[in-house]
């Protein structure tokens, strides 16, 4: 697949307010959907998240097992790096911080390679991951999470440009390096700060 194009625009509306990172434009109602790859139809039956890797217990779990955990929610706003944003939207699933004190990361991990079932990955620090930053959701707007937007399961990392919340996940492993996924092999950057303009490779 081709790298990534820069100039990318959705719309000619302006940035209009404090809440949209640089080169970002309001979407209003519309969700955009973006994706590298063919949507799958997840089985919950057979689904499970695992985090794994650098922990001192590999844990995973089942769809219903997941969904007994202690619930949270997100409401905010979402950035693209194809320069659109979503504002107030919510999402609702569990925090990536429950998982992560349920297997006990190491001391010696740094960074998260995060899977999905059709074979994506992206990289994260882990400090992007804790600290009420991130969660496994499933749920948009009161409603089950639509396939093309990563339903039945995906990330959420708000803070960061939106391909960094991959879509249906399935795996969180640990590392003590920085491993790049799908997009950061195609030149996208490693970290994905909208409002630093993380779009590229040496941005």
């Amino acid at each position: 697949m081709a790298g990534p194009t820069r100039g990318f625009t959705g719309s000619a509306r302006h940035r209009r307010n404090s809440r949209l990172p640089p080169g970002q434009y309001d979407v209003g109602s519309a969700y955009p959907v973006l994706t590298a790859e063919v949507t799958p139809d997840v089985d919950l039956s057979e689904w499970k998240l695992t985090v794994d890797g650098l922990v001192a217990e590999a844990t995973s779990w089942s769809w219903e097992e997941i969904r007994a955990l202690p619930g949270s929610e997100f409401h905010g706003d979402i950035h693209c790096v194809t320069t659109w944003s979503k504002l107030d939207t919510s999402f609702g699933g569990v925090s990536v911080d429950t998982l992560l004190d349920a297997a006990r990361p190491s001391a010696e991990a740094t960074h998260v390679l995060v899977s999905s079932t059709t074979g994506y990955t992206t990289n994260l620090p882990l400090a992007d991951l804790r600290g009420g930053q991130a969660w496994v959701v499933w749920t948009h707007e009161g409603q089950p999470l639509p396939r093309e937007h990563g339903g039945p399961v995906r990330l959420l990392v708000p803070h960061l440009y939106f391909w960094k919340s991959a879509k249906w996940v399935s795996r969180m492993t640990l590392l003590d390096h920085d491993e790049p996924g799908f997009w950061e092999q195609n030149g996208y950057h490693d970290r994905g700060d909208p409002w630093k303009e993380q779009r590229y490779q040496g941005d």
